[in-house]
């Protein structure tokens, strides 16, 4: 019987889920008035590494804490018309981070109707 040994790498995905904030966002007179709490989710692929890390510093992997603000910035730095266009701008600078190969990012509007919540994802890169 043929012994297979453990793997060395595997394929790392950082995942933010339920970020709650306000953001300026909408074509409708309301939303023009002031912000609206958003939720985002976001994935970032970092594709293969290695199962145990050659050391324990934090600057040497991608930090949430640094992904999660550049999603607040984004999402917050001036006001957008339409979800497409926040999302596609969030996706493109998530892309533009160190290591990360692939973006699953969603968006949802959590107040625009009272019976449902919209949302849009987008995904890019390498899955």
């Amino acid at each position: 019987m043929k012994h297979n040994p453990a793997p060395q790498q595997g394929l790392q995905i950082l995942t933010l889920t339920g970020l709650r904030f306000n953001a300026n966002l909408g074509i409708l007179d309301h939303e023009r008035q002031g912000p609206q709490p958003i939720q985002v989710d976001a994935e970032l692929n970092q594709g293969p590494q290695p199962l145990l890390p050659h050391d324990d510093d934090i600057s040497h992997v991608l930090d949430y804490r640094k992904v999660r603000q550049i999603i607040i910035d984004e999402c917050t730095a001036e006001h957008v018309n339409l979800l497409e266009s926040l999302i596609g701008k969030l996706s493109h600078r998530l892309m533009q981070l160190p290591g990360v190969i692939g973006v699953r990012v969603r968006i949802a509007k959590l107040e625009i109707f009272d019976d449902c919540e919209v949302a849009i994802r987008m995904e890019c890169g390498q899955w």
